[in-house]
């Protein structure tokens, strides 16, 4: 059942992200913040009816909500993966967010954390990757990238061990972050913990 929800956003439409459990479980007069029109579209044949396409200027309930750039892997495999965003959550009394999303470490992350010096950055590490084609989201390398990228910014590695095609586990990358002292700014939830900032 879900709870005490006020909207959702929908990065993309992989089933990871937006599958036939969401699809069930979901309230359809449920506000829904989806990337472009294509997956406005899509939503809407699932029956959701409050849908609004992200933007530079969104704003929900005093919070502006920001679409960001993403490249769910390098080279070819962006073809196959299609397009994807992220979101910068303001709002003047609280942390500025940053929600990667599935992306890899490339120059358009490196430009949203410059544009919006964000307080908290959520990556999605796990450096899912298929039989060829390389990364599709963070790895260890990437999570450090964004590291040395927004020094002030404490960052959280989600959508570990979630899927599975996963090659990095938390075991290594908290061995990883240990090793290059960046222990004390990047988190490695377990499933189920949560963080108040």
């Amino acid at each position: 059942l879900v709870k005490n929800t006020d909207a959702v956003i929908v990065t993309h439409l992989h089933l990871d992200h937006f599958d036939d459990a969401a699809k069930d479980l979901l309230p359809k007069e449920i506000k829904l913040f989806v990337q472009n029109e294509a997956d406005a579209e899509e939503v809407r044949k699932a029956g959701f009816q409050d849908i609004e396409v992200l933007t530079k200027d969104t704003v929900f309930e005093g919070i502006q909500l920001i679409k960001t750039k993403g490249e769910h892997g390098r080279g070819e495999i962006l073809k196959l993966a299609g397009e994807v965003c992220g979101v910068v959550f303001k709002h003047s009394k609280e942390k500025t967010l940053y929600v990667a999303g599935d992306t890899v470490w490339y120059e358009g992350v490196r430009e949203e954390i410059a544009a919006h010096q964000p307080d908290i950055i959520v990556v999605n590490g796990g450096d899912n990757q298929f039989f060829e084609g390389g990364s599709l989201v963070m790895g260890k390398e990437d999570i450090a990238e964004v590291y040395h990228a927004a020094p002030d910014a404490t960052i959280i590695s989600s959508h570990m061990e979630a899927v599975n095609h996963w090659t990095l586990s938390r075991d290594e990358l908290k061995s990883f972050i240990h090793e290059k002292g960046m222990s004390s700014r990047v988190l490695v939830p377990n499933d189920g913990e949560s963080y108040t900032f």
